[in-house]
């Protein structure tokens, strides 16, 4: 199956062709992927994707760093439906995904985090994934808060992940570890 995490193009065939045309403004790239995941990948390690989409995330990082599960939260059931059958057809048994709103979840039981903006599609509706979720600015200001606050309450040693990021969600007490893909990629550590 490494064949599938050699480029997007190939990962995409994974999925039906409208996902595969959102892919370059949705779905995280596999090389950011890859080297998000090499940062959060702590041996045994349980990550949490915010707002995982497809699953592209989760399935990289399951595929690359086998000790560390990874974990998806999305609010569109048809997309952790195409997340769950590309998993079972990988054959990955290090990723999993659940079907909720990230703020009905326990942050305790998660380790690190990934955040690829998931939230900005409620200030940029015309590049919706779809319209069957509410989207407005009040709501994001809510999940931008709610996520800082959760994030606030972690414990030293923590890290973040953020991919095209304002890092408006982002605690003072975590400290910017590293930067890659011209500053788009963050990695971040509670101190």
């Amino acid at each position: 199956m490494d064949c599938f995490f050699r480029n997007d193009a190939e990962f995409d065939w994974l999925y039906p062709e409208h996902f595969q045309l959102m892919s370059q403004k949705q779905w995280t790239p596999i090389a950011i992927a890859k080297k998000a995941a090499e940062y959060l990948a702590v041996s045994g390690a349980k990550i949490l994707d915010i707002g995982s989409g497809i699953g592209k995330f989760c399935l990289t990082a399951a595929h690359h760093n086998p000790d560390s599960h990874y974990f998806g939260v999305e609010q569109r059931h048809e997309l952790v439906h195409y997340a769950k059958t590309a998993k079972r057809y990988l054959g990955l048994e290090n990723a999993s995904f659940i079907h909720a709103n990230f703020t009905q979840l326990n942050f305790s039981e998660f380790d690190h985090f990934y955040f690829y903006n998931s939230f900005y599609e409620n200030i940029d509706q015309k590049n919706a994934i779809d319209d069957t979720i509410e989207t407005s600015y009040s709501l994001y200001d809510y999940y931008t808060q709610y996520l800082h606050s959760v994030l606030k309450m972690k414990p030293p040693g923590t890290r973040v992940v953020t991919y095209q990021s304002l890092g408006e969600e982002i605690p003072d007490d975590f400290k910017l570890a590293d930067l890659s893909f011209d500053t788009l990629l963050r990695l971040w550590i509670k101190e």
